[in-house]
C-alpha cells in the first residue's frame, strides 16, 4: 500500500518535470554558496572562520524574512506555476552577474550577490510548496512532501560534490594569497550555475497550470512597510495551534542545522587536521543522506495519513546524536554520527510539513508558507547571530559544538512544554 501510494504520487502529471525544477533550483543556490564558503575554508581559521560562514548563511536567509509578505501574496495572487517560471528567469540573470564577479576577482560583489539569489529563492518557496498541494491534493501530502524533501537533499548533495572537486580541481596548482585572486582561478565554474538557470527556466515552462490566479486586491505596499499586513499574517497563522507548533518545529531544526553547519567546517579542520574542502563538505553530506532516509521513511504509509508519532522520535534522536558529536575524533565516526542526525531531522522535519499543508486553508496557503519561511529564517537568523557573537568573542569551534546540544535539549523541552499547554486549554 505505502509503495502504491509513492509511486501513485510519482506518476501524477507535471510531477517529476516539478521535481527537476526544484532540484536545479536548490543546486544552483547552494552551488554559489559552497564556492564562497570554500573560499572562506581556505583563507581562514577558527573563530574568524565560524563567523564569516555564519554571514554568508545569514545573508542566505534575511531575504526569506524581508520578503516574506509579498512572496505569500504573489503565491496567492498568481498562478504559482507562472511565478516559478518568472524566478528561474531571475535566476539565469543573477548567475551571468555571479559569473561575473569571480571572472573579475570581486569576491565582496560576489559574496553580496548571495543576498540576491536567496531573494529570488524567497519569492520562489512559496510557490513551491503551495504547487506540491496543487499537484498532490490532501491525500497524497506526505508521500508528495517526502519526495520534494528527498530531491532537494539529493540536489543539495550533488551541488556539495559537485562544487566541491570543481573548486579544489580549479585550484590545483594555482598559488592565491587572498579570496579575489582565488575566485578568479575558480571562475569557469560560474558558468556551470548559468547553464543550470537556464535548463530550470526551460523546465518551468512545462509545468502544467493546476489553478488560475485567485481574484483579489492589489498589494498594499504602505501598510508593508509599516508592518500592518506582517502582524496580520502572524496573527493568521498564530490562531491554529497545529500549524503554529509546526512551524515552531520546524524553526527549532533548521535554527540547530544552521549553527552546527556554520561551527563544524572549524571544528573538524582542527580535530581532524583537514583541509580539503571535499572531506569537510563530504561529512557535511551526510546530513543530507540521512534526511533523505528519513523523509522517505516519513513519507511512506496508507494514504491520507501523516506519522506524526514520529515527532518525538526524530526530536530525541537528534538531541542523543548532538551530544555524542563533539567527542569524537575519526573522519568515519563523524561520518555515521552526523548520517544519524540527518535520519532522525528527516522523522522530524516531514511530517511536521505535511501538517501546515494539510491544515492550511486553501486561499491563505501560500500566505501560510511564506509565515512559515518567515518564521523558520527569523529564528536561523537568531541561531546565526548568536553564533557570529561568539566566533566575535573568539569563542573556539570546539566550544560552540559542545553548546550545541545542550541549547537543542532546552529548546525542545520549552517548545514541548508550550505545545502541551495549549492542547489542555
Amino acid at each position: 500500500m505505502a509503495k502504491s501510494n509513492l509511486l501513485e504520487t510519482a506518476g501524477l502529471p507535471g510531477f517529476m518535470s516539478f521535481l527537476a525544477v526544484a532540484f536545479i533550483n536548490a543546486m544552483v543556490d547552494l552551488g554559489h554558496k559552497i564556492l564562497i564558503q570554500n573560499t572562506i575554508f581556505k583563507i581562514y581559521d577558527d573563530a574568524v572562520q565560524v563567523g564569516l560562514t555564519a554571514i554568508i548563511n545569514a545573508l542566505i536567509l534575511l531575504p526569506f524574512i524581508l520578503l516574506f509578505t509579498p512572496a505569500g501574496y504573489l503565491s496567492d495572487r498568481f498562478a504559482k506555476p507562472q511565478l516559478m517560471r518568472a524566478t528561474a528567469f531571475a535566476a539565469i540573470l543573477i548567475t551571468l552577474l555571479i559569473t561575473l564577479a569571480y571572472y573579475q576577482g570581486w569576491f565582496l560583489f560576489a559574496f553580496a550577490l548571495t543576498l540576491l539569489l536567496a531573494a529570488q529563492s524567497a519569492l520562489y518557496s512559496p510557490a513551491k510548496y503551495g504547487y506540491i498541494r496543487e499537484l498532490a491534493g490532501n491525500e497524497r501530502l506526505a508521500p508528495a512532501n517526502g519526495f520534494i524533501q528527498a530531491t532537494t537533499i539529493v540536489a543539495i548533495l550533488s551541488g556539495i560534490f559537485i562544487f566541491t572537486i570543481l573548486f579544489e580541481t580549479q585550484l590545483s596548482g594555482h598559488q592565491y594569497s587572498n579570496e579575489a585572486e582565488l575566485i578568479q582561478h575558480i571562475a569557469p565554474i560560474g558558468w556551470l550555475l548559468v547553464l543550470l538557470s537556464i535548463v530550470e527556466f526551460m523546465l518551468a515552462c512545462r509545468l502544467p497550470l493546476t489553478k488560475s490566479a485567485l481574484p483579489g486586491q492589489r498589494f498594499d505596499w504602505q501598510r508593508y512597510r509599516k508592518g500592518h499586513i506582517l502582524r496580520e499574517n502572524l496573527r493568521r497563522i498564530h490562531r491554529q495551534p497545529v500549524i503554529w507548533y509546526a512551524i515552531l518545529g520546524l524553526s527549532m531544526f533548521w535554527g540547530i542545522s544552521q549553527t552546527f553547519l556554520a561551527t563544524f567546517p572549524a571544528f573538524a579542520k582542527i580535530v581532524l587536521v583537514e583541509d580539503n574542502t571535499i572531506v569537510i563538505q563530504g561529512l557535511l553530506a551526510c546530513s543530507g543522506i540521512g534526511i533523505i532516509i528519513g523523509s522517505l521513511v516519513a513519507g511512506t504509509g496508507r494514504k491520507g495519513h501523516i506519522k506524526t508519532g514520529l515527532i518525538p522520535v526524530g526530536a530525541i534522536g537528534m538531541g542523543v546524536v548532538l551530544f555524542i558529536v563533539p567527542g569524537l575524533s575519526s573522519t568515519v565516526a563523524f561520518a555515521v554520527t552526523i548520517l544519524s542526525f540527518g535520519f532522525f531531522g528527516g522523522l522530524f522535519i516531514i511530517p511536521l510539513n505535511a501538517l501546515i499543508q494539510l491544515h492550511a486553508p486553501t486561499d491563505q496557503l501560500g500566505t501560510i508558507l511564506a509565515g512559515n519561511n518567515w518564521v523558520q529564517n527569523i529564528v536561523m537568523i537568531t541561531f546565526l547571530m548568536i553564533t557570529l557573537m561568539a566566533a566575535l568573542a573568539a569563542v573556539s569551534s570546539q566550544i560552540m559544538m559542545q553548546a550545541i546540544p545542550v541549547i537543542t535539549i532546552i529548546v525542545a523541552i520549552l517548545l514541548a512544554t508550550r505545545a502541551q499547554k495549549a492542547k489542555q486549554a
